[in-house]
């Protein structure tokens, strides 16, 4: 059983109380490898970002305690979490007791999981708690163009579902693009269940691709079997190889599952990273996906 196994695929009982134990580890070198990713010299910078909409816990009278968590952490750490075994995590928390104040029972577990994340991780960990009075801050990209609108759809050909940057066609324009999608689709690594969400994508170079073809090639994603970091991480390191921008930064916003959505982000060096979404003190917008 590979580590990412451990919980993914397999059933597995809730934890009645709070239990870290269940938390599951995974190196990143286990996918980049195949990317020409080189861990002590990485292409990008950037964060990984996670919410849980379905976080609670008792205080000690025995009151629920609801709320959406947001996570963020670096991905130049060794590790990401495996998702499953964060919603079992979490979810060990629903019975447990916390503070004789709401207030303080949130100060309470914010700790708990901040520490334990930062001890399982092995890096700085963002967290933060935001119950029903919390406004979204505005999204990052409000101004990005959808492709599925940008092109002439009905006439838009698509023949393959498994990874092909060979797709990627070099248009005739240079400068900016800010471009998103909705039609993102890969696969869990493991179970191979399908996960949904919306790419995101701002370039800046000589060389631009052209907007059907970066559509084609983000819908060849369909088959693909891997976790949301990866996928990021891998139409990131193919836009680099094919067009080597100045600027150039990748955000996936999927689908929550099992109330955890993962929203990873990378980006060039001197690139900007969303603001409101990377923000462990802001609460994100939700995408039309999520």
């Amino acid at each position: 059983m590979t580590i990412e196994a451990t919980h993914l695929g397999r059933q597995s009982a809730y934890p009645q109380q709070y239990d870290p134990s269940v938390l599951v580890a995974v190196p990143r070198h286990l996918n980049r490898g195949q990317y020409n990713i080189e861990e002590q010299n990485l292409p990008f910078e950037g964060i990984d970002v996670w919410h849980a909409y379905e976080f609670s816990f008792l205080t000690q009278k025995g009151a629920p305690v609801v709320g959406l968590l947001k996570i963020t952490y670096p991905c130049n750490n060794e590790f990401l979490v495996e998702s499953k075994s964060l919603k079992l995590y979490f979810n060990s928390f629903n019975m447990s007791r916390y503070g004789k104040t709401k207030t303080q029972g949130v100060e309470e577990v914010i700790q708990i999981i901040t520490t334990d994340l930062t001890q399982l991780l092995k890096c700085e960990v963002g967290v933060r708690f935001f119950d029903h009075k919390a406004q979204a801050a505005s999204s990052d990209f409000n101004d990005y163009s959808i492709l599925e609108e940008l092109v002439d759809f009905d006439s838009l050909s698509c023949n393959t579902y498994t990874e092909s940057p060979e797709l990627l066609k070099e248009s005739s324009c240079s400068g900016e693009i800010k471009w998103g999608t909705h039609l993102l689709r890969s696969n869990c690594k493991i179970t191979h269940q399908p996960d949904w969400g919306s790419l995101y994508i701002y370039m800046k170079g000589k060389k631009l691709p052209s907007p059907e073809s970066f559509l084609q090639y983000i819908v060849s994603l369909r088959n693909e079997n891997h976790f949301h970091e990866e996928i990021c991480e891998m139409v990131f390191k193919r836009v680099i190889d094919i067009f080597a921008p100045q600027k150039l930064m990748v955000a996936c916003m999927y689908t929550r599952r099992g109330g955890i959505d993962i929203n990873p982000v990378r980006v060039l060096p001197e690139t900007a990273l969303p603001t409101a979404l990377t923000n462990p003190n802001l609460m994100s917008r939700a995408s039309f996906r999520q």
